[in-house]
């Protein structure tokens, strides 16, 4: 279930994560439980900390860290802010599709990280909305925000200006309503279209990292069409009927198929021509290019469209000219 997360000001804390265990998740260890958020970016030595501190209780109790969990029982976890977190309003030019009282529609470019977190405590995309526009729900340390994009991905995102249109679209992602398109270009030779259904969590060894390679999880579901194939490429048209942390790159990287310029789940062995564009790409060659949801309010069903960008279009013609 996707983490509620709220601010904590009077203790200190960045924020207060809360979670329900769902059937799949029962027996996981609390420790193994608290790893596999996506929400969570921590490694099992801090996880450890917090637990061994009594920052996490299970149904009001304090627990071991092999404690082994129940269904629906409710998981909390205080987690303290690392470095200070900037909300400040900055200046950004920002590419708004459409935009009315309850939501905005915009197009992220490739390099800006969606909100303040560590390591990148400002110039994101939650301070330059803050500019101009009023955002509401959610985390208040990311306003608005009702899902995200990695930094290097383009493409069309939904940010809440209310609360309720928070919480409208909130729940339209968690039941997997929402209509998600990428392009992506592709390393290899994969099948013409097919789906990829599996586990999907943290990789066991590299905390950063996600896997599909479990034997048990969250389940991930993308179906994807080869659209275009050069040589030791593709160009491939995938839609998400869930939306993991990483999962295109993740499904692509682990079904032999890594996604060009993707400089984490990197592809091995390229040709000098493969090479040369994975190195200009600097950033997977991922683009979120169709966004379809019910309008919070309204009801209406909106449907956007936006083309690739310039650095993808650079790539892709590379690939097309061999």
């Amino acid at each position: 279930m996707q983490a509620l997360v709220e601010a904590d000001f009077a203790s200190g804390h960045l924020g207060i994560y809360r979670f329900t265990v769902e059937e799949d998740e029962v027996g996981v260890r609390l420790d193994q439980y608290l790893a596999d958020q996506p929400e969570i970016v921590l490694s099992r030595s801090q996880i450890k900390k917090l637990l061994d501190a009594a920052q996490c209780t299970v149904d009001g109790h304090s627990f071991k860290p092999s404690y082994k969990l129940k269904l629906g029982e409710h998981v909390i976890l205080c987690v303290p802010p690392p470095e200070p977190l900037s909300l400040e309003p900055e200046p950004m030019d920002l590419a708004i599709r459409h935009e009315d009282e309850e939501i905005i529609v915009l197009c992220k470019p490739k390099g800006l990280v969606v909100h303040p977190a560590p390591g990148h405590p400002r110039g994101t995309l939650v301070n330059g909305l803050l500019y101009a526009h009023p955002m509401a729900g959610g985390d208040p340390f990311r306003p608005g925000i009702v899902h995200r994009l990695d930094k290097d991905t383009s493409g069309l995102m939904v940010v809440a200006k209310t609360a309720q249109a928070h919480a409208a679209l909130a729940e339209q992602f968690h039941v997997h309503s929402v209509d998600r398109r990428y392009q992506v270009l592709v390393c290899g030779a994969p099948p013409d279209k097919g789906t990829w259904s599996t586990f999907h969590g943290r990789h066991p060894t590299e905390r950063k990292l996600f896997t599909s390679k479990l034997e048990k999880g969250k389940r991930a579901v993308s179906d994807f069409t080869v659209a275009e194939r050069f040589e030791g490429a593709a160009r491939l048209v995938v839609t998400l009927h869930t939306g993991r942390t990483h999962q295109v790159r993740v499904h692509c990287h682990d079904h032999g198929f890594p996604v060009l310029g993707d400089m984490v789940y990197s592809p091995k062995k390229l040709s000098s021509v493969l090479a040369a564009i994975h190195q200009e790409l600097a950033g997977q060659a991922l683009h979120a290019e169709l966004l379809a949801f019910d309008h919070p309010r309204t009801g209406q069903r909106l449907r956007f469209e936006e083309v690739w960008p310039l650095g993808f279009e650079n790539a892709l013609q590379a690939l097309r000219n061999g």
